[in-house]
This record gives structure tokens, sequence and C-alpha cells, in this order.
């Protein structure tokens, strides 16, 4: 099969048949065999009624249905996971991603050998409060995963080869930077295409400002599991031993100065009314609780399942 086109929805009963339509049209002027998977998120009007209908009319056609709102990362993974297609397609469910696109995607992944190509919507119909977000959040993605020469992680029409999206496993949130999941796992053929985005014709967006703060977060996590998910201790352990060595220096300090005070007949205080004092010791415990979890990571790593889950490309 060449093309496996996965389809997250949420409340899109309107715009499925023109959608399914359209890439069947698509498909067949230019050849291709092809499935599309539609992912029902949970939605609440008749999404999924429409869903079964266009299977028994169209053999291509398959569905999965969750029973509640999981969110779109989960629905990818599901999607995924059925996909046979050679090339595997996202494309948001809203008629905003053009079907057209598909065969020159199709194009970059087989022909000029990319492992994944994410559209780039240059010119958008969103609002000043949804683009400048965007844009700040796009700048800050590039700059923490290195990956250079993408303007729209976010962008909801991409292209995969079948080896990546096999290899990579989403989840929480994380959609948005599949880009840097596929760099992490060794797919660093990456390129961008820039693709026509049209104004939503039916419903309404159904993200709101809280994705910006989420992916922030979710942007630290990946950075941080990238560079010690496998060595935990590299990270806390120097931070906690840093810390620790800083306090019991200070605390050295503080009890030095008293005793030279003590021995040239100088003014002294208690060590324990210097508040430098508390401040080494919370220095020393902090370092201590660093190093402690830096250790009990290491012990989780050592047991996981994955701790020596490599891709091997290759093997005679």
């Amino acid at each position: 099969m060449d093309i496996s086109v996965v389809i997250p929805l949420f409340n899109e009963e309107e715009s499925l048949p023109e959608l399914h339509a359209w890439i069947d049209r698509v498909m067949k002027n230019n050849g291709f065999t092809y499935e599309v998977i539609f992912v029902n998120d949970g939605s609440t009007d008749h999404s999924w009624e429409v869903i079964e209908g266009l299977q028994r009319d169209h053999e291509n056609v398959k569905g999965i249905k969750f029973r509640r709102n999981y969110g779109k990362s989960p629905a990818l993974y599901c999607g995924f996971d059925r996909a046979q297609g050679n090339v595997v397609i996202t494309m948001d469910a809203d008629l905003q991603d053009s079907p057209d696109e598909i065969p020159e995607l199709y194009r970059m992944i087989m022909k000029d050998g990319y492992d994944l190509v994410s559209g780039y919507k240059q010119k958008r119909y969103d609002p000043l409060s949804k683009t400048i977000p965007t844009k700040l959040f796009n700048a800050t993605a590039r700059k923490v995963s290195g990956i250079k020469n993408l303007h729209d992680f976010n962008c909801g029409l991409k292209a995969y080869r079948k080896e990546v999206i096999k290899s990579i496993e989403v989840y929480g949130e994380m959609h948005r930077y599949i880009p840097y999941l596929a760099k992490n796992a060794g797919f660093d053929k990456i390129g961008e295409k820039v693709v026509h985005h049209q104004a939503r014709k039916y419903g309404k967006t159904k993200f709101g400002l809280d994705r910006f703060v989420n992916g922030y977060l979710d942007l630290i996590t990946l950075w941080f599991l990238s560079r010690f998910g496998l060595k935990p201790m590299h990270v806390f352990g120097l931070l906690g031993t840093l810390m620790f060595i800083i306090g019991f220096v200070s605390v050295i300090v503080v009890g030095a100065s008293k005793i030279y005070a003590m021995k040239h007949g100088l003014g002294y205080r208690l060590v324990t009314d210097s508040p430098y004092f508390y401040l080494a010791l919370t220095m020393m415990l902090m370092g201590t609780q660093f190093f402690l979890a830096g250790f009990i990571g290491e012990l989780i790593s050592r047991n996981s399942s994955e701790r020596n889950n490599y891709l091997i490309e290759k093997e005679i």
C-alpha cells in the first residue's frame, strides 16, 4: 500500500464527507493505493455515524472510536499503530489542510529520501492572538530541538516514512514535537514544505491558549529525556555534589571565621545566629536530595524494559 492517511478528529461531522471525497479524488488522480484512518477522539456529535457510513461505502476507510476525549497524541498513536502504508500522512479534519499537498509530500519521502516532511503554513488565516504565540513557540522549539529548518512544528499536515511512525511513541501532548521525537530516534532527514492553509469552513477551533503553556512544559520534558533520560545521575548527581560541596565549604568558612575572631579577641556571635550557617545547611540538604534523586533515577533506568531499546537500521 502506498499511503495511509491518519485523521484525528473531535466533533467534525460536517467536514468529514467533503474531506474524504477530496482525498479520494486526489488519490485516484495520482494512482495511489491508500487507506484513510479516522480516529474519533470522543466526539459528542454524529462524527462516528458519518465515519460508519463512509466505511460502508468505501472499503479503504477505517475508523477508531475512543470512549472519551483523550487528545490528539493518543489519537495519532492509535492511528500510527494501525497504518500499513509505506508513507503515512497526517492531517486535521477541519478542511484547513489541503489533500492536494499529498502527492508532493509522498514524492519528497519516496524520491528525495526524507524521513519526515512537515507542512509550513506560511500564510495563515488565524487571528493574531494565535499567530504571535505560535511564532514564539516555534522559535523556542527550533532552538531547543536543534531542527533549524522547521518553521511550524505544530502543523497537522505531515508525511512520514513508515519506519518513523513505527519507531516512536506519541503520548501526552507530544504530537507537537514529533519531528523532535523522530530526530531523537535517529531519523534526522527532516524536511519542510510550504502548504496552503485554508480558513475553517465548519465548526470552531478545539484548542485554547493553554496549549502554549503545556507545549513549553512538554518541550522541557523532551529535552531532558533526550539528554539525560538514560543517565539521570549525570545531571542530578553532578548538581547535588556541587551544591553539597558549596554548602560544606560555607559551613567551614562560618566556623573558621568564629574561631579566628575568638583567638584574636574580636567580637563574635554564635554560629547558629548567622544566616549563612542555615543557608549552607540548606545547600547541603538540597545537594544530598538531588544526589539521591539521581541515584533513584539510575535504579529505575537500570530496571526499565527500554534501557537497551536501540534502533537498528540494518543488519547483515
